[in-house]
């Protein structure tokens, strides 16, 4: 029988099916539990909803279901948790799991490396918190910060608008001065979390076909030098209008498009520092 795997982010909510051999990423949800949380200073009830009706609706698929949440979920005080864990129970008869921000960074990265050999380094860019890790056939050092997609896009939020109002160096300080870094070095940086290639290829933005190891989840790659001047260019003239055209996204689903560029944004500055501490690779492997 099929497994059904959950993981609820603070804004994003990722699905995927396993069928005993292969793993098939079904449509996901855009829940922004993180912002409605700042703005409520509790978890919002519509959101909480969606969130139920829609592990009941996986009931079709398959019985088995496992949910995990993270970052938001980590910072609910004891009664909030207790709460929400009880409903959620109660209302989809599944329990929920909230993940250390630790146990999140090894199951990423666990799972990002399965077909590397060589040393790499795993930024794993969320919506409320960012891992990085370093991993050489184990994971050599592990760095966690509390800063996401939502904290960049709530402190400039004309980022979430076609084009970008505030300027790209302002956005880079605010990130540099809050993201923690790893002290070991590597070639190979890893991206995970996020719909990284889905962007790349909707965007316009340049890459090649993943030559650095042999991937179905990570077919694509893009070298330093492409990744710093096409970073230039997506910030300040690839539009967000454009993007929906090429995908076909309704209105609809504006804000996971507008999400979804924040997110994209926030990862590109935030790993050209990881780099920078790093050292600058011949080639960056692009991983969703």
């Amino acid at each position: 029988m099929d497994k059904i795997i959950v993981e609820v982010g603070s804004t994003c909510t990722k699905v995927d099916r396993f069928n005993g051999k292969n793993i098939e990423k079904l449509e996901g949800k855009t829940i922004q539990f993180k912002k409605h949380y700042n703005e409520d200073k509790k978890l919002r009830e519509t959101d909480i909803n969606e969130l139920t009706n829609s592990i009941k609706e996986l009931h079709s698929i398959s019985k088995d279901i496992y949910v995990c949440g993270t970052s938001i979920f980590r910072t609910l005080n004891d009664t909030e948790r207790k709460e929400f864990l009880n409903r959620f129970k109660k209302e989809t008869g599944y329990e929920f799991n909230i993940i250390s921000q630790e146990k999140e960074n090894e199951l990423t990265v666990f799972g990002t490396t399965r077909f590397v050999k060589d040393k790499v380094c795993v930024f794993i860019g969320g919506g409320g918190s960012t891992e990085i890790a370093i991993y050489d056939k184990g994971i050599k050092e592990s760095v966690n910060t509390k800063i996401g997609v939502i904290d960049v896009m709530q402190r400039f939020p004309d980022l979430a608008e076609d084009t970008a109002k505030t300027n790209l160096e302002t956005v880079k300080t605010f990130i540099k001065e809050r993201l923690k870094l790893p002290k070991e070095k590597a070639d190979i940086l890893i991206l995970a979390g996020g719909g990284h290639e889905k962007f790349a290829r909707y965007s316009g933005i340049k890459y090649e076909k993943n030559t650095l190891y042999n991937d179905g989840a990570s077919p694509i790659m893009m070298d330093i030098e492409t990744r710093k001047s096409e970073t230039e260019r997506y910030y300040k003239s690839i539009s967000l209008d454009k993007i929906r055209i090429r995908s076909k996204i309704s209105c609809a689903s504006t804000k996971k498009r507008d999400f979804l560029k924040v997110s994209f944004l926030f990862l590109k500055v935030a790993y050209t520092f990881a780099l920078l501490h790093l050292s600058y690779p011949s080639s960056i492997s692009l991983s969703l």
